[in-house]
């Protein structure tokens, strides 16, 4: 079953179908020609986007957190990454959330990235747990170091999220691929020599 939280494009389908039922009837029954009848697909229409506006459901909470991690990194902000990650975080290269935190300082320290455009592949929520597959297109920063030998690359990474009270948080991230080509932690790693 559709959950109208997560598509209030449902509601705008009824209110169309609505709309025209009070067509078939106006025509069909024309001594009955009540205005109000109007009322029933336009408030159908209105109250689909107030559910869209007003209520964020669990899946563009996710989308949100991992759109904050862009931009973080985007921003070369190390600090604004902390809140995004669980305190159980850890991954096939990083033990713990402050080893990743660390490697994200030490890669943001200077002008790395000019900017990132996420693309969401797939993603599955069921509360308390999430998982996304997504892609980071990374355009770098002429004035980096790496603009010289790269002008992009394309990250596609699997984000697993815990829901920590009425937040969603990060518990792992894992590297997939950089450029269609398998990766993981270790290759980025062996790409700037340093370990953490």
């Amino acid at each position: 079953m559709r959950n109208i939280f997560e598509q209030p494009s449902l509601l705008l389908i009824v209110s169309a179908v609505a709309l025209l039922v009070v067509f078939v009837f106006r025509a069909l029954f024309p001594q009955s020609r009540k205005w109000w009848l109007w009322l029933l697909p336009i408030l159908l229409a209105a109250s689909a986007f107030a559910l869209d506006y007003f209520i964020e459901t669990d899946a563009e909470k996710v989308r949100a957190v991992l759109a904050r991690v862009v931009k973080a990194v985007e921003k070369e902000d190390a600090e604004l990454l902390t809140p995004l990650f669980s305190d159980d975080y850890h991954d096939s290269f990083h033990a713990s959330r402050e080893a990743l935190l660390n490697n994200c300082q030490w890669w943001l320290s200077g002008p790395i990235i000019e900017k990132n455009i996420l693309r969401i592949v797939s993603l599955e929520v069921k509360p308390p747990n999430a998982e996304a597959v997504f892609t980071v297109r990374v355009v770098f920063d002429p004035q980096g170091p790496v603009f010289e030998y790269r002008k992009m690359m394309v990250f596609k990474l699997r984000a697993d999220l815990h829901k920590q009270g009425d937040n969603w948080c990060l518990s792992q991230v894992e590297i997939l691929e950089i450029d269609l080509q398998p990766a993981d932690w270790r290759r980025i790693q062996g790409l700037s020599g340093e370990v953490f």
